[in-house]
């Protein structure tokens, strides 16, 4: 895989100076179409073996273009912060806006490649992790964004003669430590390792670059043509590049659907919810005050539900269990202009907790495949491979602790008739009832299509759906209390 870069490539000084000014020219050009457009963003990633330029390579795209409008993070180990949280949760922290360049100098390979290297991660959790990476930028692609990924290279030698030259030079000494000398060590190892991970993540809509950092000269100009010409032909290209990830919606034939086969009837006597109430509160309580919770897991609840089916109302019997400075609540509304520059699951991925602690979303990461699909805000494929995407959210959420539970709530179209015009009739209750709310109702048999085919895509054994008859609302309540206690103890308990 590097043999065509050990092949020596040099360009002279005289054409390196002549090609320069007019590559800077255009290097700009291209980056103030991409600014004023702002139709995606530019994701680089810097990778390769000590002392192969990748430092140089970055400083010098801060040189030719704006350095206003780039962004370079830098990712070493994790923090305790980044490692209560799922492994790409610092990634998607540090993505561009669209509009914007974001440079990665060390990126989502570089601790996977570390961990193999040194026997901490075996070959099958390395195969697993760089399946999940491959989804992520097939995620990214089909947002929008422009994923470039350079390797630079260098032969063994040519890495210990690059080395020696930067410890000479006063001015790059401090680039070389201990830690590079030992990394030559483990040359071959990380050629192996490499090898194995450029192949497996050498895909069509986000391929590796090798480039051989020997020369300056010719490592720049290099580097300095792919980004100006994949700028350009993305500003130039009509509609996004979409990567297939998703099947089809089959309906029933029969009719039946998770929705339709719910029992609405069911109902709770004042006086059995009231015993039940503050049984399940306090039960609750002393869960999320468990030191099995606190030291190992997170809490993150998502509500969702068809309008007037009282979430409101059961996220406030949920929460009067609870410490007010561990949990949060997110109410999520249409996104703001900041969370339209970025992929849709960046405003929830932002507000993953940390350990001990517990966010609570009204509304949540399936408005893609609710509001956004039945109101048409997003395209078809956009909507189908939505459900692969959360998926993979929602595992990455388990995999790193959190315990994942989602409710949907439902009241029969009936009752939601009556909820409304009593919310319309009662004053300090018509905040609750909009314009908006009344059209929906117009829309009832799209949206329940639209939750079944949800639940039957996105319901999975470590984070199911929980569907809740919502009729009556003491029932509901209790329900949802019930099953938090339920799946918490579950867990803590290793069931």
């Amino acid at each position: 895989m590097f043999e065509s870069a050990e092949l020596g490539h040099r360009i002279d000084r005289k054409t390196f100076q002549k090609e320069v000014p007019k590559l800077r020219a255009e290097l700009l050009d291209v980056q103030y179409d991409l600014l004023e457009k702002r139709d995606f963003p530019v994701i680089i990633l810097v990778s390769g073996v000590d002392g192969s330029g990748k430092s140089e390579t970055i400083n010098l795209l801060y040189a030719w273009m704006d350095p206003r409008h780039i962004s370079t993070l830098a990712f070493s180990a994790p923090t305790d912060e980044e490692r209560e949280r799922p492994f790409m949760w610092r990634y998607w922290r540090a993505l561009p806006a669209k509009g914007k360049i974001g440079v990665f100098a060390g990126s989502w390979y570089s601790q996977p490649i570390a961990d193999r290297i040194s026997r901490k991660m075996k070959r099958a959790e390395l195969e697993e992790t760089l399946d999940e990476i491959n989804r992520f930028e097939a995620m990214l692609v089909n947002e929008g964004a422009l994923v470039l990924k350079f390797w630079f290279h260098l032969s063994e030698a040519g890495q210990k003669t690059r080395l020696k030259a930067l410890e000479k030079d006063p001015r790059t000494a401090w680039r070389v430590t201990k830690a590079s000398w030992d990394r030559l060590k483990t040359y071959d190892a990380l050629q192996d390792v490499a090898g194995h991970v450029l192949r497996v993540t050498n895909t069509a809509h986000a391929p590796w670059t090798i480039i051989e950092g020997t020369d300056d000269n010719y490592r720049s100009l290099t580097v300095g043509h792919i980004v100006r010409d994949a700028i350009r032909a993305r500003l130039t290209q009509s509609g996004k590049t979409s990567v297939p990830v998703a099947p089809p919606i089959v309906p029933a034939i029969d009719c039946r659907t998770v929705l339709s086969e719910l029992d609405l009837t069911q109902k709770l006597a004042k006086k059995d919810y009231e015993r039940e109430l503050a049984k399940w509160q306090g039960r609750l309580s002393q869960l999320t005050r468990d030191p099995r919770f606190a030291d190992r897991h997170s809490l993150i609840v998502a509500f969702e539900g068809s309008d007037a089916a009282g979430k409101g109302g059961a996220i406030r019997r949920v929460v009067a269990a609870m410490d007010a400075r561990q949990y949060q609540i997110v109410p999520v509304a249409a996104p703001t202009d900041e969370e339209r520059a970025q992929p849709y699951l960046w405003r929830f991925w932002r507000h993953v907790p940390r350990r001990g602690r517990t966010t609570i979303f009204d509304r949540s990461w399936y408005g893609r495949v609710l509001v956004e699909r039945v109101e048409g805000f997003c395209d078809e494929d956009d909507w189908l491979r939505a459900y692969a995407e959360i998926n993979d959210f929602e595992h990455a959420l388990v995999q790193s602790g959190a315990i994942v539970v989602k409710f949907w709530l439902q009241v029969s179209k009936d009752e939601q008739l009556r909820r409304f015009q009593e919310r319309q009739d009662t004053e300090f209750k018509r905040f609750k009832i909009t314009e908006e709310d009344w059209r929906n109702r117009e829309k009832w048999d799209a949206y329940a299509q639209a939750v079944c085919d949800m639940v039957d895509r996105t319901s999975t054994g470590r984070s199911p759906w929980t569907l809740v008859e919502a009729n009556d609302k003491n029932h509901a309540r209790v329900k949802v209390l019930r099953t938090l206690c339920e799946r918490l103890e579950q867990v803590l308990e290793g069931r």
